[in-house]
Formats: structure tokens, C-alpha cells, sequence
């Protein structure tokens, strides 16, 4: 069974007590400062009304990451595909002779 942990996460200097499995602590950690920084970075180079406009620019920026994400794998695994295809092809005409 895992083991339960109370943790404190700060975003946008804010504070969010958690309760998650041990097992996560770390990755949520590694998101809010990855989070964090994104703010920074966000209200560094653009002109920025209020912390809501940034958290909704954070959000879009993780959210269409892991989209291409899924879309590269997407392309990667037709192009596979496609080569196994090509190989039993070949495999196949090499048994028949």
C-alpha cells in the first residue's frame, strides 16, 4: 500500500496543502517550479494584466506541449508502421522463393 504524505506546493505564490502517494511528491514538486518559472517568464516578456492571465498562459503552454507530444508519437508510430509493412513485405517474398 502506498504511503500517504502531506505536502505544500507553491504556484503563483500561492500555497496548496496536498495530500498524495510518496510516489509523487517529487514530479509535483518538479511541475510547480516548472510552473513557477513560466510565470516569471511569461511576466518578464509580455505585459501582463494579473496572475489569472498568466496561470491561463501557463496552462495553454503545458496543454499544447503535450498535444505535439501526442501528435509526433502519432506520426512516429504510422511511419513504423508503414516500415513494418514494408519489411514482412519483403520477408514475405524472400519465404516464397
Amino acid at each position: 500500500m502506498d504511503e500517504k504524505l502531506k505536502i505544500k506546493i507553491s504556484i503563483a505564490d500561492r500555497v496548496y496543502p496536498l495530500t498524495v502517494d510518496l510516489s509523487q511528491e517529487e514530479g509535483l514538486r518538479s511541475a510547480s517550479k516548472k510552473i513557477d518559472k513560466m510565470i516569471k517568464q511569461f511576466e518578464e516578456n509580455y505585459a501582463v494584466r494579473d496572475k489569472q492571465d498568466v496561470l491561463a498562459m501557463c496552462a495553454l503552454q503545458f496543454a499544447s506541449q503535450t498535444e505535439q507530444k501526442q501528435i509526433d508519437n502519432t506520426i512516429d508510430g504510422e511511419a513504423t508502421i508503414e516500415r513494418i509493412k514494408k519489411i514482412n513485405a519483403v520477408l514475405d517474398q524472400y519465404l516464397d522463393k
